[in-house]
């Protein structure tokens, strides 16, 4: 049997555990020597295959590999490109074949949310649409936890602990400040159309006026009046008051209430910061003192309170990318399936990427409280699994001691190649 290298590339905002993907996919590659060759890894994602700028993994130990499991961010840079159609753009696909045969790689693995499904969708039509063999599968990953099919993302589970942490340590804060200071802290986590990480926030509250108090999902729609008169309650409830919002809700217009103008590389409305918005409303209609803080990139690269159940999915699904590849199959990508809650079980299926692609998983209503504010307790038993266990990272001279590659180049065949 023809013994083909490997392509593996990051897409998209990173985790805190895409690193223990790539490691699962890289480790797994490497126990085949017979059906895989190299594992090649895109810098900087597509466009490293785009460009030929691709990296020689077996150049890095076992030490080294194993040690991306540990370590957040994307370990061989990552990009937002999204490949036209084929039909849009066939000198992309061209060329990616020409990379792909100057290389000798047949196998195709793309790790990323609902815009690197579509490249990888497109990626493996290659063989039927221009005649060259590839096998492409999707590796999930998303902090927004809104991939279908799989029961969650792996990149969720961290974020989600890091910001219910997180916010129930500024509660803290605020109510011991709340009598003479504070009344009011706003944080604002991401979620551009899915209010997953704001749910999460809910996790930090356990009882009869535990923050937060109040969370605004972009499911919902932002009712101000609503909105101010729950706030004012709390205030006079408790003494203060602790929100959690997306980076995503939208006024009754349908307009986000935080939206630049600008767009970003993916076409994707550029969001401008939410929290100073809510703050300054509270500060007009009501007069209280505000604080508020975005959790921003710090959210999504706090491997060192890294759920253990996202380790383990990140870690499990990259090593079945592998598996359903040597299996000789196409398009498809490995999926979390939930067997039961409590304790939390689960497996791993494969999902069509055509059911996968261009498909976004919202929030459902009965995750929602009645009033649209808070979470539900069938929302609390779907999060509460994703956040379990502690799989901290080594620590030298107090701080986390992360791993970082030498990312040595291939040596370029072909000629320049711009995008």
């Amino acid at each position: 049997m023809t013994v083909k290298n490997a392509f593996y590339a990051q897409s998209g905002g990173v985790t805190a555990v895409i690193n223990a993907s790539a490691a699962g996919v890289i480790e797994t590659a490497r126990q085949h020597p017979d059906r895989i060759g190299k594992v090649y890894a895109g810098r900087n994602g597509i466009i490293g295959a785009l460009t030929e700028d691709l990296i020689d993994t077996s150049l890095e130990s076992p030490e080294n590999i194993a040690a991306l499991r540990h370590t957040p961010s994307g370990a061989f840079g990552s990009c937002r490109y999204k490949l036209k159609s084929l039909e849009a753009n066939r000198a992309e696909y061209e060329r990616l074949i020409e990379v792909f045969k100057a290389h000798n790689i047949g196998y195709f693995f793309y790790n990323g949310g609902g815009d690197s499904a579509d490249t990888c969708l497109k990626v493996s039509q290659l063989a039927e649409k221009m005649g060259y063999p590839i096998q492409a599968i999707h590796v999930p990953k998303t902090v927004d936890n809104d991939l279908p099919i799989t029961d969650c993302c792996p990149g969720f589970g961290s974020v989600a602990k890091y910001v219910a942490t997180s916010i129930r340590e500024a509660g803290f804060d605020v109510a011991s400040m709340g009598a003479t200071s504070t009344k009011v802290f706003i944080l604002e986590v991401m979620g551009r159309h899915a209010g997953w990480i704001t749910a999460a926030c809910g996790l930090a509250s356990e009882g009869e006026g535990q923050p937060p108090h109040i969370l605004l999902f972009p499911e919902v729609q932002f009712d101000q009046v609503k909105f101010l008169a729950r706030v004012d309650e709390c205030v006079k409830t408790y003494g203060y008051c602790v929100i959690g919002v997306s980076e995503g809700i939208k006024n009754s217009d349908g307009k986000f209430l935080s939206e630049t103008g600008l767009t970003d590389a993916f076409g994707h409305a550029q969001l401008g910061g939410v929290a100073p918005t809510i703050a300054k409303l509270v500060k007009d209609e009501l007069g209280y003192k505000y604080h508020w803080a975005v959790a921003d990139y710090l959210q999504r690269a706090a491997r060192h309170i890294a759920s253990k159940v996202d380790v383990e999915q990140a870690y499990a699904l990259g090593q079945a990318a592998v598996n359903i590849a040597l299996e000789g199959k196409n398009s498809v990508m490995p999926a979390i399936r939930r067997l039961q809650d409590a304790p939390y079980q689960w497996d791993i299926i494969e999902a069509p990427l055509k059911d996968v692609a261009n498909v976004e998983k919202f929030m459902p209503r009965e995750f929602i409280s009645e009033d649209g504010l808070h979470i539900t307790e069938a929302c609390r038993r779907y999060l509460s699994p994703l956040i379990q266990g502690e799989d901290y990272p080594p620590f030298k001279n107090g701080l986390p001691d992360y791993v970082r590659l030498q990312n040595l180049a291939v040596e370029r065949k072909l000629p320049e190649f711009k995008i």
